[in-house]
């Protein structure tokens, strides 16, 4: 996922933030001051900044125009306060601020903030490839059962230049072309039906977790369940989180 900096004098904070965020899948590093924060950018890629204003050394706001002015401001940064007015909010967002936390932060408020500012840091995805024609599998007589199924042969070129010439294909068996269900080769189909089916629910969900970097929000929408109640299923079927095993990386501290 993303490479997240926090910064914050209160230790409380920085605990609380590095641990939702790092059940996101994010990586987070830390920072308790703003000269710890600078030199922690200095030797990482940082994909967001979540910056306190009210710090003892440096306050967020005189770092933020250090960045600017320096040309290091090259990634999103969200101010954070408790006490802040709103023409310390309008002044950050004026020098290139992209959002302001007012502390306690709601987490669906932070949540949303993280995701608007990790959009903005991304680059543009390429345009998807055209898919590819999909064949029926021609039957093999025995049975009824499909065996082989037809590919076409692309020869290396271009979709414009394939359909210019007449198709070519080529039959596969469909064993070889990887057609055979995974869930079937690695499920007990002879377990009583409760045991498979959290068998079942334990791969499906491990999938995602896995395929998502144990981005919770991401899995949730994937799977169309809310938070909570995800929670509660992974916990049932005994799917532990606490160590991080499905993120991309763990939570660093600086």
């Amino acid at each position: 996922m993303a490479e997240i900096l926090v910064v914050d004098d209160e230790i409380g904070i920085r605990e609380l933030l590095s641990e939702i965020l790092g059940d996101e899948g994010h990586s987070v590093l830390l920072a308790d001051s703003a000269q710890q924060a600078r030199d922690v950018r200095e030797r990482n890629p940082v994909d967001l900044v979540l910056l306190d204003i009210w710090m003892p050394d440096t306050d967020g706001v005189t770092l933020l125009k250090e960045w600017a002015s320096g040309g290091k401001l090259t990634m999103p940064v969200i101010m954070m306060s408790g006490h802040a007015t709103i023409d310390t909010a309008v002044e950050a967002t004026r020098i290139g601020a992209l959002d302001f936390l007012e502390k306690p932060i709601a987490l669906q408020k932070l949540l949303k903030a993280v995701e608007q500012g990790l959009a903005k840091s991304r680059p543009p995805m390429p345009p998807p490839k055209p898919a590819s024609p999909v064949f029926a599998p021609i039957s093999s007589g025995i049975g009824g059962s499909p065996s082989i199924m037809m590919l076409p042969v692309s020869n290396g070129l271009s979709a414009a230049q394939q359909a210019s010439q007449p198709a070519q294909f080529v039959n596969v068996p469909l064993a070889s072309a990887g057609v055979v269900s995974a869930a079937s080769r690695s499920l007990a189909l002879d377990l009583p039906l409760r045991e498979a089916r959290d068998a079942f629910e334990r791969a499906y969900f491990e999938h995602h977790l896995a395929r998502e970097h144990g981005s919770m929000t991401r899995v949730a929408e994937k799977t169309g369940l809310e938070r909570t109640h995800l929670y509660r299923k992974l916990k049932q079927l005994g799917i532990d989180l606490s160590k991080g095993a499905y993120r991309k990386g763990g939570v660093v501290s600086q």
